[in-house]
């Protein structure tokens, strides 16, 4: 299990030294999301400032752009790095796609990023093997590549791409055509194993794979602190309210919780969330424990279950460095056995 740290929503000239530090500590990835900022710049950064991290976006949000715009990017990123970047893709929910990005809502949700990825990989095969482009389908249709346009071959052109979700659909989808599914944070380890994990094994089989080919990645919430316990209630309670994330409630007999919580949402009364969530939620959709015992939780829980896991909490250089440098040496001692 590969442990990566989330970047804070932070300015540009920040990354060279947050890259720089978490591959000191001997972090695997660095994962960058599209919050407040694009998912996309910090990769050229770290690109030029680190030698072994891995890095890549969790996520881009993959229905405000067109295929051509994510195929460019990822090339650039990963001839710059070395073949170290991976590409993931979420498809965010409705209303942020229609009113926030200005682009139309798909009929099919799996349908289309389905296509996308498709004609990401279409453009990278023209680009590498010279092939001609030709993608047709519902969404896409993309034939016209002149040599003006095509930045040609490069030397890691096997571009990992994750795609991210909640629900069976794109966990499903993962299994079928991703190199790896990025877990939303909120989840738990029950959902995982009867829920996500069977939906991307259905998945493979569909399609003659095997688990091998695509990688599990866990964003996790984590309380070691009374100010970590509010946040991450917080954020429970956000997800929560989210309709398209109440399967994750249901599972748990949390029904009426999650229709509680969403009142509260439409009243714009988010300070009201956190004290909806019980122990019993925090406890199932975090782990929690002192900043000395949270690296050994964290492996008790995940080990066997996924193979990369980040920390909810960004990571910050020169701020809990003692706990950082912690939970990378407890994940360098002998993983136990599923």
């Amino acid at each position: 299990m590969r442990l990566d740290v989330a970047l804070p929503p932070t300015s540009l000239t920040a990354i060279p030294e947050i890259a720089r530090n978490a591959e000191a500590l001997g972090f695997d990835g660095l994962w960058s999301s599209e919050t407040m900022h694009d998912p996309f710049l910090p990769g050229a950064l770290i690109a030029l400032h680190t030698q072994r991290v891995q890095f890549g976006t969790a996520v881009a949000i993959a229905f405000g752009r067109s295929p051509a715009t994510l195929a460019y990017t990822a090339w650039d990123l990963a001839q710059a790095s070395r073949g170290r970047f991976i590409l993931g893709l979420g498809t965010q929910v409705k209303p942020h796609i229609e009113k926030r990005f200005g682009m139309p809502w798909p009929a099919s949700v799996t349908g289309k990023l389905r296509e996308q990825v498709g004609a990401i990989r279409a453009f990278w095969r023209s680009w590498q093997t010279g092939q001609r482009l030709d993608f047709r389908g519902e969404y896409y249709r993309l034939s016209l590549m002149t040599p003006f346009f095509n930045p040609g071959p490069i030397e890691h052109p096997d571009i990992p791409i994750y795609i991210a979700g909640v629900n069976l659909g794109l966990a499903r989808l993962a299994g079928e055509i991703a190199d790896g599914f990025v877990m939303h944070p909120f989840h738990s380890l029950r959902y995982l194993r009867e829920v996500l994990a069977p939906a991307i094994e259905n998945g493979l089989a569909a399609t003659g794979r095997s688990r091998a080919e695509v990688a599990i990645s866990a964003t996790v919430f984590t309380v070691t602190s009374p100010d970590e316990d509010l946040l991450v209630r917080s954020q429970i309670g956000f997800y929560a309210s989210t309709p398209s994330y109440q399967p994750v409630m249901a599972l748990h007999g949390w029904q009426d919780a999650a229709e509680q919580l969403s009142a509260l949402a439409r009243r714009g009364d988010w300070s009201a969330m956190p004290a909806q969530i019980s122990d019993e939620m925090l406890e199932t959709f975090a782990v929690v424990g002192s900043a000395d015992e949270i690296g050994a939780r964290l492996k008790e829980r995940y080990s066997g279950q996924v193979d990369r896991l980040s920390l909810y909490l960004p990571f910050v250089p020169n701020q809990r460095d003692a706990f950082w440098s912690r939970l990378r040496s407890e994940f360098e001692k002998t993983e136990p056995h599923p």
